[in-house]
This record gives structure tokens, sequence and C-alpha cells, in this order.
């Protein structure tokens, strides 16, 4: 059994997670989840495309009660802050926009769900798109978070089901790096915060992929997706 469990929002490091290990595995589903965000719809059209480009399954799975409960600006009428390119490395910044935006337990709740699939159907391996640049201000990015939830999954579950991040020790830039040289299909990823048909090119999430498509002077990416 050689089979994987893909979280995939549809935005970059999701994606890049899922083209890192995609021939690695035998049988891959893909799980989106509705938790009410504001940009799901884009969301899910993003996760419904590279889900068939990697012919892969794909299911949606919806959370309504979490929306109910979660204050996050993600999910309610309140702005989603907006972030200056030149302030993504102050903590102090940085930190204040995770918390405006944090939905609860969301990573642990996912991986939860995707540990119920996995101990279900024989999967063995859950892939996460946790990285390292995000990891200072969100603390379920971190290499700490998911030990403890593969420990959780030792205990919680009859299968060998492990937890992956292909990403856990990487920037965006390399990031980017890496989706280029994977042959990403850019034109399908959603990274923004907002439900737009564009990426807002404002909030923290566009900001990071921003600087990422510069430093790799990939001028004609960015302008692509944010115009």
């Amino acid at each position: 059994m050689n089979n994987a469990i893909v979280l995939l929002s549809g935005g970059l490091d999701s994606v890049v997670s899922l083209a890192s290990i995609i021939s690695e595995y035998s049988k891959i589903l893909a799980l989106t989840f509705d938790y009410g965000q504001k940009s799901f719809i884009p969301e899910k059209k993003a996760a419904e495309n590279i889900a068939k480009y990697y012919s892969i399954e794909h299911k949606i799975i919806s959370l309504d009660w979490l929306a109910k409960i979660s204050t996050s600006t993600l999910n309610t009428n309140d702005d989603v802050p907006i972030i200056e390119k030149s302030s993504l490395d102050d903590y102090d910044v940085a930190s204040k926009t995770s918390k405006s935006v944090w939905v609860p337990n969301r990573n642990g709740l996912f991986l939860n769900i995707a540990g119920c699939y996995a101990d279900a159907f024989e999967y063995n391996s859950i892939i996460i798109g946790a990285n390292l640049e995000e990891s200072s201000t969100f603390k379920d990015n971190s290499k700490a978070f998911i030990n403890s939830v593969n420990q959780l999954l030792k205990n919680s579950t009859n299968s060998n089901v492990q937890v992956v991040a292909p990403l856990i020790d990487k920037t965006k830039q390399q990031i980017v790096s890496m989706a280029i040289e994977l042959n990403v299909p850019f034109e399908y990823i959603y990274s923004c915060y907002l439900n737009g048909d564009k990426h807002c090119g404002k909030c923290e999430s566009c900001q990071r992929l921003k600087r990422a498509l510069e430093q790799n002077n990939r001028l004609d990416l960015l302008n692509k997706i944010f115009s």
C-alpha cells in the first residue's frame, strides 16, 4: 500500500506539495474543505482544476459548523488585513495579521478528518503544504505541530498513517522555484484570502506569492496572476 491524501486548497503550497509527491504514490485523494471562507468559490475551482490536471480523485468536505463558530476575518464580514510587502518579515505586523485570519484549530481539524479517511480506506500518508516561511506566525505550519499530529494519529488510528509536509523547510521563494521546476500550472492556482476572479494582490497570502515570484525573476507569471 502506497496511497496518499492531499489537503488541497488550490493555493501555491498545497499544489506544489501535490506536484512534488505525485509520482511517489499509486493512489491519491485530494480533500478540499468548505468552512465558510470568503475565498471558497475560487478555491473550489482551483482545486477542481488541479485535481483534473493531475488526474486524481477529489472530494469537497463541508464544515458549516466551523464557519458558525469562527470569528476569523476569512469567515466574517470584517475586512481581511492588508499588509505591505516590506512588512512580511516584521514579526509584530505579521503576527497581528495571522491572528486576524486565524480559524479555530483549522489544520488540526483538517488533518484529523484526513486521518479518518486514511484509517477507513488504507491511505498511509497525508500531505499538507505547511512551510517554513509561515511557521513563525502560524504555529500549525511548524515541525512541532506536524510531529504532534503524527503522535496523535499513531494512537488514534489503526493504520500507520503519517503526515508528510514536503515544504516544511522551504520559504515561498524556494516553493515558487520548485513549482517552476515541476511545471506546476500557475494558471490554476488561487492563493488569495478574498473571493475574486483574480488575486487581490494586497492580502498577506498574495503579497508572499508576489514577492516569491519577483525573487525568482518571474514577472511574467506575476503579471499573469495579478493583472
